[in-house]
């Protein structure tokens, strides 16, 4: 084998570990935010646990982030908390935050 197919293999496994643990991460922050939602809604312990998994699974519909604020926003204003789109980003980013720190820290 030669260094540079060494090298080729190398990267390749180093991204799929990076793509790995921002996968990771992600499920986290919309996991800690979910919770953070099931607060405001003054949910049950068990319902918080549902809730944040529903979030998680919510990610999976489309790339990105909007997903995720399109079902936080909705279920916000459904249980008649007051929020708003920015409110809602600003969580995701300080979870963002609060999940890379405790995956990598």
């Amino acid at each position: 084998m030669t260094s540079f197919e060494d090298r080729e293999r190398a990267e390749e496994a180093r991204f799929a570990h990076d793509a790995d643990t921002l996968f990771r991460i992600q499920a986290r922050r919309n996991r800690l935010v979910g919770e953070w939602a099931a607060v405001r809604m003054s949910l049950s312990p068990a319902e918080t646990d549902a809730y944040a998994k529903s979030v998680v699974q919510a990610d999976f519909e489309e790339a990105g982030d909007e997903d995720v604020i399109r079902k936080l926003l909705g279920d916000l204003t459904a249980a008649g908390v007051d929020t708003s789109e920015g409110e809602i980003r600003a969580a995701l980013e300080a979870k963002q935050v609060e999940a890379r720190r405790a995956f990598l820290g």
